[in-house]
């Protein structure tokens, strides 16, 4: 019985790496950037008091800013993490209130936020809303809002 417990589970653990075998070969390969460039939030500062709605600014050096699905070198989109976790790098990022995108190229928002505190990332994708390798994130801003 035992040494039937062990073969399903070496079975189930087989399958499983072949699995994850399959999606790295058929994962879309992330666009390398520039190892100089660096994002970060001008505003709201960290720990700062606000009220909404909250004027998000976005900084970027080392590289340009161009709306999805444009294919230029150096070049990607903002996405605003909120209260959220930074999504991960091997898919692309989701959208939805928590991973706001920017797709249109924009550099700043007005975002509404309720009384109470609040964290702010930002990631820079690709044409194709996947992050570049190796990632381009900001330090996470805390703020509250009144």
């Amino acid at each position: 019985m035992l040494a039937r417990v062990r073969l399903a589970t070496l079975a189930i653990l087989v399958v499983t790496l072949g699995t994850y075998a399959a999606r790295a070969e058929t994962a879309t390969p992330r666009t390398a950037r520039p190892s100089d460039a660096k994002l970060y939030i001008i505003s709201p500062h960290d720990g700062e008091t606000v009220t909404s709605p909250v004027t998000v600014r976005f900084g970027l050096v080392g590289m340009g800013v161009a709306p999805a699905g444009v294919a230029s070198p150096n070049t990607g989109h903002h996405h605003l993490i909120v209260d959220s976790p930074t999504p991960p790098a091997d898919a692309p990022i989701p959208k939805d209130d928590e991973h706001i995108h920017f797709g249109g190229g924009q550099t700043e928002t007005n975002l509404t936020l309720t009384p109470g505190k609040h964290t702010l990332q930002l990631v820079l994708a690709d044409k194709d809303h996947l992050m570049f390798d190796p990632p381009l994130v900001s330090e996470t801003v805390t703020i509250t809002v009144k």
